[in-house]
């Protein structure tokens, strides 16, 4: 079987396609992969792929500049391409863009199947699984997800225990022979424990840890370990390595700029760790196994981009606040950037080099990454914060929303609701209640409007469905559900037979929550 996958995102989640690649060669598929241009040499790095089609992004931005037509027809050539090079028996988007949705039409032979974010034949969102919705939902509001994006992806690729770790192909002798070249220098300057890896970059500055912060880290790194460390970076982040050299004392290696995609991940290769933001970079190193600490700040968590591998800790700041939401202005002064101290990130650090353990993780949620439940990514405290509300409410997410996504009866109490504070689980308790009571009543409602569809009986329906909506956005913690019932009960808008078995699927789920927090 043929299973043409499609991502066209960033290096990161390109990198975190690994898993779904990996679990359909298991299956005994071949693999090809439609991702733009710019990170298509990051391809020769995932294990399994057998074709690459790189589509030239730029380009085509260009050639609309220059005359719509042109892009077109560039368009239609690369997309008629494929299908004849690589005939697919699936096709798997994993972008929900309106342009990676039309790709994906335009690349599926009539006798394949799409798996992931479609179109129908008016132009319609057409996506195959609840798990796609709440891919799309999480995109926006992923301080909300309690899962992370890898197995996301896997399941949206119809996968179950297939594919669930991040093992890339390792760079090749030429690559880690320019690595070793780049990081000789003057090798009188290097004797110590070897190198520490530093990305002090991420995508905004709200998720950046302080230049200053890297650099205190460094001088403990070496003081204590003897690691050298180097700065790795884009060309767009120059400037933070100059900064940090300015404030460092000791010999270092800046690489930032001086990399390819391929060569970053040969670097890495020769590094003892990587101390990083929540970049491309933390899921290259995880995918590579080089061990990490990642610092998750601003509307960054571990939970959902946190790297797929067992073994490496993440920190985020240990603030009421945190993680915030996407596009809102921050009233605490990005205090969060501040919080997570050097002290803390080097005693993770060295807990992952010598196997010490130390309480001393000041202003920080600590979290070691390890297989849970049906091989998902799970955490697990380092710093005593597994029984706070946030993360008993995560846990209950996972455990009830596991089997609601993949369609599956839902499990028997587990008791994490019972852990809750009373506060909050009062709270919660009365919006879910009210919820299922609301989705009981949407169901008698469709009932009546099924045995007779008078325009009376729309409205009372469409009234309560609003209603329902409302309870749900109005409370953070609930808002990616009432967005992802919003989004699959207007799917089933032409259907009203699959809209009340929808119903009675969201009822069910809301009972089984209420239930847990009674």
């Amino acid at each position: 079987m043929n299973v043409l996958i499609i991502n066209l995102t960033r290096f990161g989640d390109l990198i975190q396609t690994q898993p779904v690649i990996s679990g359909h060669v298991a299956l005994g598929h071949r693999v090809g992969l439609v991702c733009l241009e710019n990170f298509a040499s990051a391809a020769r790095l995932l294990h399994g792929v057998d074709r690459v089609f790189p589509l030239p992004g730029a380009g085509l931005l260009a050639r609309i500049d220059q005359d719509w037509r042109l892009a077109v027809r560039d368009m239609a050539a690369f997309a008629a391409d494929i299908p004849a090079l690589f005939p697919a028996d699936v096709v798997i988007n994993l972008t929900p863009s309106v342009s990676s949705r039309l790709l994906t039409r335009a690349l599926t032979p009539a006798d394949a199947r799409v798996a992931g974010f479609g179109v129908d034949q008016f132009g319609f969102n057409a996506d195959t699984s609840s798990w796609a919705a709440f891919l799309q939902m999480a995109g926006a509001n992923r301080g909300a997800s309690p899962f992370n994006i890898c197995d996301i992806f896997r399941r949206v690729a119809g996968l179950r225990d297939e594919g669930n770790s991040l093992v890339l192909a390792r760079p090749d002798p030429a690559e880690l022979e320019r690595a070793d070249d780049l990081l000789a220098g003057d090798h009188g300057a290097w004797q110590g424990g070897g190198f520490l890896a530093l990305q002090p970059g991420a995508s905004e500055e709200c998720r950046r840890w302080p230049v200053a912060y890297f650099v205190a880290l460094a001088r403990l790194a070496r003081e204590r370990l003897g690691l050298v460390p180097v700065l790795l970076g884009s060309s767009d982040e120059i400037p933070l390595g100059e900064r940090f050299r300015t404030a460092y004392e000791s010999p270092c290696i800046d690489l930032m700029g001086r990399t390819s995609l391929t060569g970053l991940a040969s670097v890495l290769s020769r590094c003892r760790a990587l101390v990083t933001n929540d970049t491309g970079t933390m899921h290259l190193a995880a995918g590579l196994g080089v061990p990490l600490v990642a610092v998750f700040l601003a509307t960054a968590q571990p939970w959902d981009t946190g790297p797929y591998r067992q073994g490496n800790i993440c920190l985020e700041p240990d603030l009421p606040c945190h993680p915030c939401g996407f596009g809102t202005v921050c009233p605490h002064d990005n205090a969060c950037r501040r919080t997570v101290t050097p002290e803390a990130v080097f005693s993770a650090l060295d807990r992952l080099m010598t196997g010490r353990e130390s309480d001393s993780c000041p202003g920080a949620r600590v979290w070691l990454t390890r297989t849970g439940n049906a091989g998902f990514l799970d955490l697990l405290s380092l710093s005593g914060h597994d029984q706070t509300d946030r993360s008993l409410w995560i846990a209950l997410q996972r455990a009830c929303y596991l089997p609601f996504l993949d369609g599956d009866p839902l499990e028997g109490a587990t008791g994490l609701g019972k852990l809750l504070g009373s506060a909050m689980r009062a709270d919660m308790s009365n919006i879910l209640t009210s919820g299922a009571d609301l989705l009981f009543l949407l169901s008698r409602q469709a009932m009546v409007l099924a045995a007779n569809p008078r325009p009376q009986a729309k409205a009372k329906f469409l009234a309560s469905w609003q209603r329902l909506q409302n309870v749900l956005s109005a409370d953070s913690r609930l808002n990616i559900l009432g967005l992802l019932w919003m989004f699959e009960s207007q799917q089933c808008g032409d259907d009203l037979g699959s809209l009340m078995a929808l119903i009675e699927r969201y009822r069910a789920l809301f009972i089984s929550l209420a239930t847990e927090l009674a």
